[in-house]
């Protein structure tokens, strides 16, 4: 009888201890399920701020890309406008150019004209005076103008201001061809030599401007020049061809010079026409 009620004993004990001993492995697995969970979150805690803080730090270079691609299109905007501006200024550029490059072609065109008639004049005088030797007078081309000297010993007496019978034929020779041309302006220029003039004159100066002023009295009261296109003038001593220290120089100097030349109105209007060339160069 003892027996049985130890052996009963027994096995309550076993049951009772074998019922505890299961909630408490379960308990244990539980809470090793969640510290593990726990682990897992906070490891996908630090993931998430880790992606985030990536996210961030892309978003900002996004950001600073697209000020970039902003900033480089506004730059591309003003070079493409900076562009067309300097195509702009240089379309006007070869314009002005261009019409620069046909005044100067049509400048060029009246030079040579000029030119031509300079030439023209020049042998039509010399046809003219053929009669007359080289030390009476000389037709020349200087300075783009033709010059008819006329030396002292076919026009004038020593210290006089009137002309000679010969030398009034020379200027009615000259006057025909001036006639025939009226397009020739005409210059007389009265020149003496360095010995100082005594007598009617006061000085060379007078002396000079005399002689001067009856060659332009015999082409227009005698030879009907038309007196507009006349211009007279005294250089006295001041203008020598050739030196006043001998006797030679100072024969070549007591001249009378008859200055011609094609009028000039076409030329100067052009000239007046052409831009200056500073004022034409565009700002870079």
């Amino acid at each position: 009888m003892k027996r049985s009620l130890h052996f009963l004993t027994a096995i309550a004990v076993s049951t009772l201890l074998l019922v505890s001993c299961v909630p408490t492995r379960k308990y244990r697995d539980s809470q090793s399920a969640l510290q593990s969970a726990r682990n897992d979150s906070a490891s996908l805690a630090g993931r998430v701020a880790s992606q985030q803080a990536m996210i961030g730090k892309l978003q900002q270079q996004i950001g600073d890309l697209n000020n970039k691609v902003d900033e480089l299109t506004n730059k591309t905007g003003l070079l493409s406008s900076d562009a067309a501006n300097k195509q702009s200024q240089l379309s006007k550029s070869q314009q002005e150019l261009a019409a620069q490059q046909r005044r100067l072609e049509q400048l060029q065109a009246l030079m040579d004209q000029q030119k031509k008639a300079i030439q023209q004049i020049r042998q039509k005088m010399a046809d003219a005076l053929v009669g007359f030797n080289s030390n009476e007078l000389t037709v020349a081309i200087k300075n783009g103008k033709v010059y008819v000297s006329l030396q002292e010993n076919l026009l004038f007496p020593s210290g006089s201001a009137v002309v000679n019978p010969k030398g009034k034929e020379a200027l009615g020779k000259l006057a025909a061809v001036l006639n025939a041309n009226p397009e020739i302006t005409i210059d007389i220029e009265g020149h003496t030599d360095s010995i100082p003039i005594r007598g009617r004159y006061q000085d060379n100066w007078d002396l000079s401007t005399a002689r001067a002023g009856s060659i332009v009295r015999i082409l227009t009261i005698d030879y009907k020049v038309d007196p507009v296109r006349v211009v007279a003038s005294g250089h006295s001593l001041y203008d020598p061809v050739q030196t006043n220290s001998t006797s030679e120089g100072r024969a070549l100097n007591r001249r009378t010079e008859i200055i011609l030349s094609p009028k000039l109105d076409e030329l100067y209007k052009l000239l007046e026409a052409t831009p200056d060339a500073a004022s034409t160069t565009p700002a870079n």
